[in-house]
């Protein structure tokens, strides 16, 4: 069944809004494997809730642990001895597909694997190699791709092992989240081309010491986890900054003002290089007691930026890139063509249906502002490229956006928060989209 084509409203005067985002879907997940590892139950609060953080939990109780709901909204985890048999969907979550298998090692019996039809075509040999190396045994039936089968034994050998993660960053992250609880700790050593948004390491890396980890990174593309004890713990989840981009966005390209609540100054999060890379592109933006207020005045410049670090923003820097006032070039992002669709294509081919000028290039995109024309955005079941498409239609009438609802995936009830952002350029008062 076609998804309906849902119209994107026009900015008819600049934006003035508070917005509340949902946590970190990147926070909440490692929160969730984490808590499942631990010495006691903990708790993860205000965690996003998402298809792909829903998946993880489910994931995670299939596997035999806890995740309670509170009166408040919170989860509660309570670990278990882990076991199957089991069944995991993965749907085409990223973290789930890549988290949980090195987890499921650690429970006794059979957990398959399975997923949406994009999940089995992004890539997982470099965790099941990783697995393998340390002493699991896995099933992939020889593609290196889901669906799969881990035959957990109760336990890991580890130690040392090699991956090539110049696709994916997870790949590491995969392998630190469960290292400790290994008989012999983690070493991984990363012997490939640059590993792309590193923050999601720093991210994990940070998070296991808050747990009593010890991690050890002195030496470049080498990360050692210790044998030991995971602290159980109370984690309150970040606002996930990466889905702040479009309403940031909507300042820059319809002018006005958008406060994110609750921005924290210290983050280890991807999307605090908004602050910068929106800065260049014309907008400002100061701390005030409620959070992040980001202002536009509608003037748009073009930008040269290497966004290997940051590439899940690509999608809506470029959307805002393609209706500057010069031309862009966005580089270092070859891997995006692996996420959850191949994000490259994907933008250049449906900006350029609306009348643009987008070239995809090896690792990147070369952007020629053009006038837009009403059309057509296909989202190929990719969130991010739906909100990219919501930003265009902010200022070019007639956008019509092919399943909105695959933003449910990081961003639930993306259109109402859309709304409430619109609703307030002719009011007086700020409101709050949460």
């Amino acid at each position: 069944m076609t998804p309906p084509l849902w119209p994107a409203p026009v900015a008819s005067a600049p934006v003035d809004a508070v917005v509340a985002l949902p946590g970190s879907k990147s926070v909440t997940n490692r929160a969730l494997v984490l808590a499942a590892l631990a010495d006691g139950p903990g708790y993860v609060r205000r965690p996003l809730r998402s298809r792909d953080t829903t998946l993880m939990a489910a994931g995670l109780r299939a596997m035999g642990v806890a995740v309670e709901e509170t009166a408040e909204g919170d989860w509660r985890v309570v670990p278990a001895p882990l076991r199957g048999p089991a069944r995991v969907d993965v749907g085409n979550a990223g973290t789930v597909m890549r988290f949980l298998p090195p987890l499921s090692t650690l429970a006794e019996g059979p957990i398959r694997f399975e997923g949406d039809p994009r999940a089995y075509e992004r890539p997982l040999d470099a965790v099941i190699l990783a697995l393998r190396d340390l002493g699991a045994d896995v099933d992939d039936g020889g593609a290196g791709r889901l669906p799969m089968t881990v035959r957990g034994t109760g336990g890991l050998r580890g130690g040392i092992v090699e991956i090539d993660a110049s696709s994916s960053s997870q790949f590491v992250s995969a392998l630190l989240l469960s290292g400790a609880r290994f008989a012999n700790g983690v070493e991984v050593r990363h012997v490939g081309t640059s590993v792309p948004s590193t923050p999601h390491i720093e991210m994990t890396v940070a998070m296991l010491r808050a747990a009593g980890v010890r991690v050890d990174h002195a030496e470049p593309d080498v990360w050692r986890v210790a044998p030991g004890p995971i602290a159980a713990r109370d984690v309150v989840v970040e606002p996930d900054l990466s889905n702040a981009a479009p309403f940031m966005a909507a300042a820059l390209v319809a002018g006005g003002t958008v406060t994110i609540r609750d921005w924290p100054r210290e983050t280890t999060q991807p999307g605090d290089w908004l602050r910068d890379l929106f800065t260049r592109m014309g907008g400002s933006c100061e701390f005030t007691a409620e959070g992040l207020r980001f202002t536009g005045t509608g003037e748009v410049h073009g930008i040269d930026a290497d966004l290997h670090d940051v590439g899940e923003l690509t999608p809506t820097i470029a959307a805002v890139a393609a209706l500057a006032d010069s031309p862009s070039r966005l580089t270092g992002i070859a891997h995006l063509r692996m996420h959850e669709t191949d994000r490259l294509a994907a933008l250049a081919k449906e900006i350029n249906n609306l009348g643009g000028d987008v070239t995809d290039t090896a690792d990147g995109l070369e952007i020629r502002p053009r006038p837009l024309r009403a059309g057509a955005f296909q989202t190929y079941d990719d969130h991010r490229i739906a909100t990219a498409a919501a930003v265009i239609g902010l200022v070019v009438p007639g956008v019509e956006v092919e399943n909105i609802a695959t933003t449910a995936k990081t961003l639930p009830d993306f259109p109402l928060l859309w709304s409430a952002l619109l609703g307030q350029a002719a009011g007086p008062e700020a409101a709050t989209a949460s």
